[in-house]
């Protein structure tokens, strides 16, 4: 079961945040971060990259402001990372040459 929600910019840009069972089949849990125009063109950005179907439904766990902040400052402005991770674990973009990419295209 995927969980996620959106927070809203000043300056009408959206962070989303999706949470989505990992492909690796250890039980653990992958966070997407987006930033987008709009919370339609942030999922699609999600579908475009392998990830089909990725739906938002509610706003039941929104991106934090340390979330919003790293999506901000990467300029992809897609990134990921295992929930339940050490804090010390970095972010990371989701590109082609991503370990998780190419377990769930």
């Amino acid at each position: 079961m995927s969980g996620g929600g959106f927070s809203r910019l000043p300056n009408g840009t959206v962070v989303v945040a999706v949470s989505l069972p990992s492909p690796l089949g250890d039980g653990s849990v992958a966070r997407f971060l987006v930033h987008a125009a709009n919370r339609a063109r942030a999922l699609t950005r999600l579908r475009n990259l392998g990830l089909r179907a990725v739906y938002l439904r509610g706003n039941a766990e929104p991106p934090t402001p340390d979330e919003i902040t790293a999506v901000l400052h990467h300029p992809d402005g897609l990134l990921w990372r295992l929930q339940g991770a050490p804090a010390a674990e970095l972010w990371h973009p989701f590109r082609s040459s991503s370990p998780l990419r190419n377990r769930w295209a």
